[in-house]
């Protein structure tokens, strides 16, 4: 049986590590890699003879758009795997009529995803970031000593997960050594799944008013745009702390400021809508926000699981294993 045809589109420059001389081997040999540099236009004559050829696309990151007229300049494309997260806004909805299967490597940029959310929680829980500014400003340990007596640390506080996603249910894993009690809000899931998870199903507000620390991973679906509103924010116990790690848009980001403001709760912010905030936003500036540039998900040499995901797929689809990640077109409506 002949190797198929392997093409290759991504923006290089927001793609490095992702396909490293190891990998792109190993491609080359389950496949043919027609061309070890990624195609960043797919209407160009370069792309239109590659494509021509292609039977496995592998996209990520910057990568154009996979729209309709893809499959009719690639006729004999039968498998597209995203090396990268989420599908939505790469891959049209006409490549499933088109009978192509689409792969995807989003359980890979769960795992930093899920590492950071659980460094968060942590520092959160100790209340790092405000021990570290005033040790900074002060120079001495004369408000830090008090502190040490407050009602705060890791033992025994209440945490919230709103989202039983890939990586939702990631942090809960992670979380099994400690000793938190868990609350799980998602309306997908019933009493049983979050115990057998180790969590108890709650509603939104109640989770909202019981935790401690709060963690989003939600998808950004028209329902869910701006579900942590101004009522919910205000549930919030005194001293709590709201993560996100999902997308900016769950939140009500002019209520979540004017709440900041206020002092009573903190945040650990890596994401924003729009993606970076105006030169003057306040998530810049207030002491008890604590922003960090989208950097959660794989950045560096963790793009590495992204190829070898990738790869893995390919190997399998190639010598006529189920794939492991496969999304289909009805997974669409509920993906982040």
């Amino acid at each position: 049986m002949s190797r198929p045809a392997i093409v290759l589109a991504m923006e290089p420059s927001r793609t490095e590590h992702v396909l490293p001389d190891a990998i792109l081997r190993r491609l080359d040999t389950v496949g043919r890699l027609l061309d070890r540099e990624p195609l960043q236009r797919l209407d160009d004559a370069r792309a239109r003879r590659l494509l021509s050829e292609a039977e496995i696309l592998i996209t990520g990151w910057g990568a154009a758009y996979v729209g309709p007229e893809i499959a009719a300049a690639a006729p004999r494309l039968r498998l597209i795997v995203h090396a990268a997260g989420t599908v939505k806004g790469i891959i049209d909805e006409a490549i499933f009529d088109a009978g192509i299967t689409v792969s995807h490597s989003a359980e890979a940029n769960a795992v930093p995803v899920a590492e950071f959310t659980l460094a968060a929680i942590l520092f959160a829980g100790k209340r790092a970031f405000r021990f570290r500014d005033l040790y900074v400003a002060d120079r001495n340990r004369d408000r830090t000593y008090p502190m040490q007596r407050e009602a705060i640390g890791n033992y025994g506080r209440t945490l919230g997960i709103i989202g039983a996603s890939r990586i939702g249910r990631r942090v809960i894993e992670l979380l099994k050594p400690f000793e938190y009690r868990l609350l799980l809000f998602d309306p997908m899931v019933d009493a049983a799944e979050a115990a057998g998870l180790g969590a108890e199903k709650v509603e939104l507000e109640a989770l909202m008013r019981r935790a401690d620390i709060v963690s989003l991973h939600a998808p950004s679906l028209p329902s869910t745009q701006h579900m942590i509103d101004a009522s919910r924010l205000s549930l919030m116990k005194d001293g709590a702390t709201l993560i996100n790690t999902a997308r900016g848009i769950l939140i009500d980001e002019a209520a979540l400021l004017s709440e900041l403001k206020t002092g009573r709760i903190d945040a650990v912010i890596d994401v924003t809508d729009p993606e970076i905030p105006e030169m003057g936003s306040a998530f810049y500036d207030l002491p008890n926000v604590f922003l960090t540039p989208h950097i959660a998900g794989a950045i560096g040499l963790e793009r590495a699981r992204l190829g070898e995901m990738a790869a893995d797929e390919v190997e399998r689809f190639t010598t006529g294993r189920p794939l492991l990640y496969q999304i289909r077109r009805q997974d669409l409506e509920n993906m982040a």
